[in-house]
Protein backbone atom coordinates (compact mmCIF):
# COMPACT_ATOMS: atom_id res chain seq x y z
CA UNK A 1 0.00 0.00 0.00
CA UNK A 2 3.06 2.45 0.56
CA UNK A 3 3.90 1.86 -2.87
CA UNK A 4 0.65 2.52 -4.04
CA UNK A 5 0.25 5.69 -2.02
CA UNK A 6 3.45 7.16 -3.36
CA UNK A 7 2.94 6.52 -6.84
CA UNK A 8 -1.04 8.47 -6.55
CA UNK A 9 1.07 11.35 -4.38
CA UNK A 10 3.45 11.27 -8.07
CA UNK A 11 1.25 11.09 -10.13
CA UNK A 12 -0.88 14.13 -8.70
CA UNK A 13 1.89 16.40 -10.57
CA UNK A 14 -0.25 15.52 -13.23
CA UNK A 15 -3.25 17.59 -12.74
CA UNK A 16 -0.82 20.33 -14.06
CA UNK A 17 -0.60 19.18 -17.35
CA UNK A 18 -4.91 19.63 -17.73
CA UNK A 19 -4.82 23.45 -17.83
CA UNK A 20 -2.31 22.89 -21.39
CA UNK A 21 -4.32 20.23 -22.85
CA UNK A 22 -7.46 22.38 -22.49
CA UNK A 23 -5.57 26.10 -23.61
CA UNK A 24 -4.71 23.70 -26.87
CA UNK A 25 -8.31 22.27 -27.49
CA UNK A 26 -7.99 18.85 -25.98
CA UNK A 27 -10.22 17.61 -23.28
CA UNK A 28 -10.46 19.44 -19.76
CA UNK A 29 -9.67 16.78 -17.86
CA UNK A 30 -9.76 18.18 -14.98
CA UNK A 31 -13.80 17.99 -15.28
CA UNK A 32 -13.78 14.55 -15.88
CA UNK A 33 -15.10 11.92 -13.16
CA UNK A 34 -14.51 7.88 -13.31
CA UNK A 35 -17.42 6.30 -13.34
CA UNK A 36 -17.24 2.67 -11.69
CA UNK A 37 -19.59 -0.04 -12.60
CA UNK A 38 -19.71 -3.76 -11.51
CA UNK A 39 -20.93 -6.26 -14.19
CA UNK A 40 -20.09 -9.17 -12.77
CA UNK A 41 -18.43 -10.94 -9.22
CA UNK A 42 -14.99 -9.40 -9.05
CA UNK A 43 -15.40 -7.43 -12.81
CA UNK A 44 -16.11 -4.10 -13.35
CA UNK A 45 -15.59 -1.28 -15.86
CA UNK A 46 -14.12 2.26 -15.49
CA UNK A 47 -15.35 4.96 -17.50
CA UNK A 48 -13.79 8.62 -17.54
CA UNK A 49 -12.86 10.05 -20.96
CA UNK A 50 -11.71 7.83 -23.58
CA UNK A 51 -12.08 3.74 -24.00
CA UNK A 52 -13.97 2.05 -21.82
CA UNK A 53 -11.04 0.48 -19.35
CA UNK A 54 -12.14 -3.37 -17.71
CA UNK A 55 -10.42 -4.18 -14.54
CA UNK A 56 -10.30 -7.47 -12.76
CA UNK A 57 -9.65 -7.54 -9.53
CA UNK A 58 -9.18 -9.91 -6.81
CA UNK A 59 -6.59 -11.64 -4.36
CA UNK A 60 -3.97 -12.08 -7.05
CA UNK A 61 -4.05 -8.91 -7.85
CA UNK A 62 -5.58 -6.33 -10.61
CA UNK A 63 -5.60 -7.03 -14.22
CA UNK A 64 -6.57 -3.65 -16.65
CA UNK A 65 -8.00 -3.61 -20.03
CA UNK A 66 -6.91 -0.51 -21.33
CA UNK A 67 -5.89 3.02 -19.73
CA UNK A 68 -7.19 5.72 -21.21
CA UNK A 69 -5.52 9.61 -21.29
CA UNK A 70 -2.38 10.04 -19.18
CA UNK A 71 -3.74 13.09 -16.96
CA UNK A 72 -6.52 10.76 -15.64
CA UNK A 73 -3.91 8.32 -14.51
CA UNK A 74 -4.34 9.49 -10.94
CA UNK A 75 -8.01 9.53 -11.02
CA UNK A 76 -7.87 5.95 -12.39
CA UNK A 77 -5.80 4.47 -9.49
CA UNK A 78 -8.17 6.00 -7.02
CA UNK A 79 -11.18 4.48 -8.60
CA UNK A 80 -8.98 1.52 -8.41
CA UNK A 81 -8.08 1.79 -4.82
CA UNK A 82 -12.00 2.11 -4.31
CA UNK A 83 -11.97 -1.78 -5.56
CA UNK A 84 -9.31 -3.18 -3.83
CA UNK A 85 -6.58 -2.71 -2.40
CA UNK A 86 -4.20 -5.21 -4.43
CA UNK A 87 -2.08 -3.75 -6.46
CA UNK A 88 -2.73 -3.27 -10.39
CA UNK A 89 0.25 -5.88 -12.24
CA UNK A 90 -0.86 -6.17 -15.38
CA UNK A 91 -2.41 -3.82 -18.27
CA UNK A 92 -4.10 -4.74 -21.46
CA UNK A 93 -3.92 -2.62 -25.02
CA UNK A 94 -7.02 -3.47 -27.22
CA UNK A 95 -5.31 -0.65 -29.74
CA UNK A 96 -3.13 1.72 -30.34
CA UNK A 97 -5.01 5.12 -30.06
CA UNK A 98 -4.28 7.25 -27.38
CA UNK A 99 -7.44 7.29 -25.43
CA UNK A 100 -6.85 3.47 -24.78
CA UNK A 101 -2.97 3.90 -24.14
CA UNK A 102 -2.03 7.23 -22.91
CA UNK A 103 -2.28 6.02 -19.14
CA UNK A 104 0.80 3.54 -20.49
CA UNK A 105 4.12 5.59 -19.74
CA UNK A 106 2.18 6.43 -15.96
CA UNK A 107 1.17 2.88 -14.90
CA UNK A 108 4.55 1.52 -16.55
CA UNK A 109 6.61 3.16 -14.34
CA UNK A 110 4.47 2.42 -10.93
CA UNK A 111 5.71 -1.09 -12.35
CA UNK A 112 2.50 -2.64 -14.40
CA UNK A 113 3.48 -4.88 -17.08
CA UNK A 114 2.19 -4.03 -20.11
CA UNK A 115 0.76 -6.12 -22.66
CA UNK A 116 0.03 -5.93 -26.37
CA UNK A 117 0.45 -7.27 -29.85
CA UNK A 118 3.26 -6.88 -31.57
CA UNK A 119 2.32 -4.44 -34.02
CA UNK A 120 0.95 -1.96 -31.32
CA UNK A 121 4.27 -1.86 -29.90
CA UNK A 122 5.73 -0.95 -32.97
CA UNK A 123 3.17 1.46 -33.75
CA UNK A 124 3.56 3.38 -30.61
CA UNK A 125 7.82 3.50 -31.20
CA UNK A 126 7.28 4.36 -34.62
CA UNK A 127 4.26 6.24 -35.32
CA UNK A 128 2.07 6.54 -38.40
CA UNK A 129 1.78 10.28 -40.39
CA UNK A 130 -2.15 10.62 -41.23
CA UNK A 131 -2.60 11.24 -44.33
CA UNK A 132 -2.10 15.03 -44.09
CA UNK A 133 -0.31 15.58 -41.16
CA UNK A 134 2.67 14.87 -39.55
CA UNK A 135 3.65 11.71 -37.34
CA UNK A 136 3.05 12.14 -33.67
CA UNK A 137 6.44 11.61 -31.49
CA UNK A 138 7.33 8.02 -30.39
CA UNK A 139 5.93 6.74 -27.25
CA UNK A 140 8.49 6.99 -24.22
CA UNK A 141 10.07 3.32 -22.98
CA UNK A 142 7.92 3.01 -20.33
CA UNK A 143 4.96 3.16 -22.03
CA UNK A 144 5.49 1.01 -24.53
CA UNK A 145 4.33 -2.90 -23.80
CA UNK A 146 6.87 -4.89 -22.02
CA UNK A 147 5.33 -8.36 -23.17
CA UNK A 148 4.35 -8.86 -26.90
CA UNK A 149 2.18 -12.05 -28.79
CA UNK A 150 1.14 -12.79 -32.21
CA UNK A 151 -0.85 -15.37 -30.89
CA UNK A 152 -3.43 -15.89 -28.11
CA UNK A 153 -2.57 -15.58 -24.34
CA UNK A 154 -4.20 -16.69 -21.30
CA UNK A 155 -4.11 -15.30 -17.76
CA UNK A 156 -5.17 -17.24 -14.85
CA UNK A 157 -5.74 -14.60 -11.91
CA UNK A 158 -8.73 -14.29 -9.93
CA UNK A 159 -10.35 -17.53 -9.89
CA UNK A 160 -10.87 -16.37 -13.64
CA UNK A 161 -9.16 -17.55 -17.36
CA UNK A 162 -8.78 -14.24 -19.21
CA UNK A 163 -8.35 -15.15 -22.87
CA UNK A 164 -6.37 -12.02 -24.68
CA UNK A 165 -7.23 -12.91 -29.05
CA UNK A 166 -5.61 -10.98 -31.48
CA UNK A 167 -7.94 -9.63 -33.89
CA UNK A 168 -6.38 -9.60 -37.51
CA UNK A 169 -6.31 -6.09 -39.44
CA UNK A 170 -8.99 -4.70 -38.30
CA UNK A 171 -10.06 -1.49 -36.57
CA UNK A 172 -5.92 -1.57 -36.87
CA UNK A 173 -3.39 -3.60 -37.01
CA UNK A 174 -3.20 -4.41 -33.38
CA UNK A 175 -6.53 -5.19 -31.96
CA UNK A 176 -7.09 -7.63 -29.63
CA UNK A 177 -10.53 -8.83 -27.89
CA UNK A 178 -10.29 -9.88 -24.57
CA UNK A 179 -12.45 -12.42 -23.19
CA UNK A 180 -13.65 -13.56 -19.78
CA UNK A 181 -15.25 -16.72 -20.43
CA UNK A 182 -16.37 -17.47 -16.80
CA UNK A 183 -17.71 -14.09 -16.19
CA UNK A 184 -19.11 -14.37 -19.85
CA UNK A 185 -17.98 -10.67 -20.94
CA UNK A 186 -15.85 -9.78 -24.07
CA UNK A 187 -14.34 -6.39 -24.39
CA UNK A 188 -13.95 -5.90 -27.73
CA UNK A 189 -11.54 -2.35 -28.24
CA UNK A 190 -12.42 -0.06 -31.16
CA UNK A 191 -13.27 -2.48 -33.52
CA UNK A 192 -16.84 -2.82 -32.17
CA UNK A 193 -17.85 0.21 -30.74
CA UNK A 194 -22.14 0.81 -29.92
CA UNK A 195 -21.93 4.67 -30.73
CA UNK A 196 -21.35 5.91 -33.95
CA UNK A 197 -20.12 4.09 -37.56
CA UNK A 198 -17.18 1.92 -38.00
CA UNK A 199 -14.36 3.20 -38.20
CA UNK A 200 -11.43 1.73 -40.19
CA UNK A 201 -7.91 3.65 -39.52
CA UNK A 202 -6.13 2.50 -42.54
CA UNK A 203 -3.27 5.00 -41.65
CA UNK A 204 -2.76 2.20 -38.66
CA UNK A 205 -3.04 -1.26 -40.35
CA UNK A 206 -6.72 -1.76 -40.29
CA UNK A 207 -9.04 -3.01 -43.19
CA UNK A 208 -12.66 -3.84 -43.99
CA UNK A 209 -12.29 -7.77 -44.24
CA UNK A 210 -10.77 -7.53 -40.67
CA UNK A 211 -13.36 -5.89 -38.89
CA UNK A 212 -15.72 -7.84 -40.82
CA UNK A 213 -14.29 -11.23 -39.52
CA UNK A 214 -13.69 -9.66 -36.16
CA UNK A 215 -17.28 -8.79 -36.00
CA UNK A 216 -17.96 -12.70 -36.94
CA UNK A 217 -15.89 -13.66 -34.41
CA UNK A 218 -17.35 -11.55 -31.48
CA UNK A 219 -20.96 -12.89 -32.95
CA UNK A 220 -19.88 -16.78 -32.77
CA UNK A 221 -18.01 -16.41 -29.71
CA UNK A 222 -21.02 -14.96 -27.76
CA UNK A 223 -24.20 -16.87 -25.96
CA UNK A 224 -27.50 -15.49 -25.54
CA UNK A 225 -26.08 -13.90 -22.16
CA UNK A 226 -22.90 -12.55 -23.18
CA UNK A 227 -22.22 -8.89 -22.18
CA UNK A 228 -20.08 -7.51 -24.96
CA UNK A 229 -18.20 -4.02 -23.78
CA UNK A 230 -17.40 -2.13 -26.65
CA UNK A 231 -14.55 0.33 -26.90
CA UNK A 232 -16.88 3.00 -26.25
CA UNK A 233 -20.73 2.96 -25.90
CA UNK A 234 -23.34 1.22 -23.78
CA UNK A 235 -22.98 -2.77 -23.13
CA UNK A 236 -24.43 -5.03 -25.74
CA UNK A 237 -25.70 -8.53 -26.54
CA UNK A 238 -24.49 -10.19 -29.83
CA UNK A 239 -27.84 -9.65 -31.28
CA UNK A 240 -26.58 -5.24 -31.38
CA UNK A 241 -23.05 -6.86 -32.97
CA UNK A 242 -24.98 -8.91 -35.33
CA UNK A 243 -26.90 -5.68 -36.52
CA UNK A 244 -23.71 -3.70 -36.80
CA UNK A 245 -22.58 -6.19 -38.72
CA UNK A 246 -25.16 -5.94 -41.31
CA UNK A 247 -25.28 -2.51 -41.49
CA UNK A 248 -21.68 -2.87 -42.77
CA UNK A 249 -22.03 -4.86 -44.89
CA UNK A 250 -25.41 -3.00 -46.79
CA UNK A 251 -23.18 -0.15 -46.72
CA UNK A 252 -20.08 -1.61 -48.40
CA UNK A 253 -22.31 -3.11 -51.11
CA UNK A 254 -23.77 0.38 -52.02
CA UNK A 255 -20.19 1.77 -52.05
CA UNK A 256 -19.31 -1.19 -54.04
CA UNK A 257 -21.81 -0.41 -57.00
CA UNK A 258 -20.75 3.29 -56.82
CA UNK A 259 -16.94 2.36 -56.98
CA UNK A 260 -18.01 -0.31 -60.00
CA UNK A 261 -20.24 2.54 -61.88
CA UNK A 262 -16.76 5.07 -61.88
CA UNK A 263 -18.23 7.39 -58.99
CA UNK A 264 -15.69 9.33 -57.29
CA UNK A 265 -15.16 9.79 -53.91
CA UNK A 266 -16.95 12.71 -53.67
CA UNK A 267 -19.64 11.83 -55.89
CA UNK A 268 -20.39 8.85 -53.67
CA UNK A 269 -20.56 11.33 -50.39
CA UNK A 270 -23.10 13.33 -52.10
CA UNK A 271 -25.45 10.51 -52.50
CA UNK A 272 -24.91 9.35 -49.16
CA UNK A 273 -25.43 5.87 -48.95
CA UNK A 274 -25.59 5.48 -45.22
CA UNK A 275 -28.19 7.75 -44.44
CA UNK A 276 -30.96 5.39 -43.59
CA UNK A 277 -28.73 4.29 -40.90
CA UNK A 278 -28.58 7.60 -39.06
CA UNK A 279 -31.65 7.20 -37.33
CA UNK A 280 -30.40 3.76 -35.70
CA UNK A 281 -26.85 4.73 -34.64
CA UNK A 282 -26.03 6.57 -31.09
CA UNK A 283 -24.21 9.42 -31.62
CA UNK A 284 -23.62 9.42 -35.49
CA UNK A 285 -22.29 12.70 -36.04
CA UNK A 286 -19.88 13.05 -39.11
CA UNK A 287 -18.57 9.39 -38.34
CA UNK A 288 -20.70 8.15 -41.62
CA UNK A 289 -18.94 10.45 -44.12
CA UNK A 290 -15.86 9.31 -42.68
CA UNK A 291 -17.05 5.34 -43.09
CA UNK A 292 -18.01 6.13 -46.24
CA UNK A 293 -14.65 7.78 -47.17
CA UNK A 294 -12.53 4.98 -45.46
CA UNK A 295 -15.24 2.19 -47.23
CA UNK A 296 -14.35 3.84 -50.87
CA UNK A 297 -10.67 3.97 -50.49
CA UNK A 298 -10.23 0.19 -49.73
CA UNK A 299 -12.72 -0.93 -52.51
CA UNK A 300 -11.34 2.02 -54.93
CA UNK A 301 -7.78 0.44 -54.19
CA UNK A 302 -9.25 -3.20 -54.36
CA UNK A 303 -11.25 -2.77 -57.88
Amino acid sequence: MTTIRSSLIALAALAAMTTSASAQGQPDFSKVEIKTTRISGNFYTLEGQGGVIGVLAGPDGVLMVDSQFAPLTNKIVAAVRQITDRPIRFLVNTHVHPDHTGGNENLGKMGVTIFAREELRSRLAHPAAPPNGNAPPAAPAAALPLVTYTGRVTFHMNGEEVQLIPIPRAHTDGDTLVRFPASDIIMTGDFYRSVQFPNIDRTNGGSLNGMLDGLAFIIGQSGPNTKIIPGHGPIVDRSAVAAHRDMLLAIRDRVARMVEQGMTQEQVLAAKPASDYDSKVQQPGTTGDRFIGQLYAELKTAK
